[in-house]
């Protein structure tokens, strides 16, 4: 069966990840946490939760086009933009915004950016969308939603505004 993905409303999604966010910082004894977003569907998602929470330390944007293991295979992004971290993250409390969760690939070249910075006491992954189908052993701690597609499906995140999912075949 076909999922129409232009019937679901991104903000209602994002309002619900915030709720968790909020509950999972509350559990953890988390206090003003450094939000970083994936460039560039990561970073909208992060831009609208960290409007939502109210964070007060600016948002960080990292573009990990850089740390990927495959750029010797496809080549490097032809836009690769520099990371903003505007704060040190040793000894912080990070949440990890990503749009789409998949092999797990990015998150993994994202940890690797973040840990050349400094040491953070901890980090809190946040996907919009986990499609499921690893590669490496990676999983979100919060998801927006969870989707079991086919391999040969790509899920995709488009905006800025409005966010919206698409799907197509690889």
């Amino acid at each position: 069966m076909e999922i129409d993905l232009s019937s679901i409303d991104i903000n209602a999604i994002i309002e619900v990840t915030a709720d968790d966010i909020k509950r999972h910082m509350a559990i953890n004894n988390i206090v003003d946490p450094l939000m970083i977003g994936v460039h560039t569907g990561g970073l909208w998602v992060a831009e609208k939760l960290h409007e939502e929470l109210g964070l007060t330390k600016p948002l960080g944007d990292i573009d990990i086009s850089f740390y990927r293991d495959d750029f010797t295979r496809i080549g490097l992004n032809p836009q690769v933009k520099p990371s903003k971290i505007p704060c040190g993250v040793e000894g912080e409390h990070i949440i990890l915004v990503d749009d789409v969760l998949y092999t797990g690939r990015t998150i993994r070249a994202a940890l690797n950016e973040i840990f050349d910075y400094g040491r953070p006491d901890s980090v809190t992954l946040v996907v919009l969308v986990d499609r499921g189908a690893r590669e490496l052993p990676i999983h979100a701690d919060i998801v927006g939603l969870k989707l079991d597609l086919s391999p040969q499906k790509q899920v995709k995140l488009t905006g800025p505004a409005p966010l919206a999912l698409e799907t197509n075949r690889n």
